[in-house]
């Protein structure tokens, strides 16, 4: 029986791709808004399943992880970090970072080949 291995013409994640993909998601939900609280869980929402569908769409044999913070801007800042073991070859992360005058949003995005 012979296996099956998934053809993909591209080797590794594209993290400029993706960058641009969420760039339009956040500016699509967050463009033009003010800060408000009470508006917080739908801007999170939909920017995480905008982006997954537009990641989705490519086509690409990944299996996704998008999170999604906006914070109310202040002079404290905002600072996140995170980490990962896995294939550096195949595998990928990709950050956005948008603010506006009122609110800052970052996007992560981790992505994590299938092999068949």
């Amino acid at each position: 029986m012979e296996e099956y291995h998934r053809h993909c013409d591209e080797v590794g994640f594209n993290a400029d791709e993706a960058h641009n993909i969420i760039k339009e998601c956040i500016d699509g939900v967050l463009g033009g808004e003010d800060y408000n609280q009470n508006n917080i869980n739908q801007w999170t929402a939909s920017i995480v399943e905008q982006s997954l569908a537009h990641l989705v769409k490519l086509g690409k044999a990944y299996k996704y992880i998008v999170t999604c913070a906006v914070v109310q801007r202040s002079a404290y800042g905002f600072h996140t970090a995170s980490s990962c073991f896995w294939d550096t070859t195949s595998d990928g992360t990709c950050t956005v970072r948008w603010e506006n005058r009122t609110m800052n949003c970052i996007v992560n995005v981790f992505a994590i080949a299938i092999v068949l």
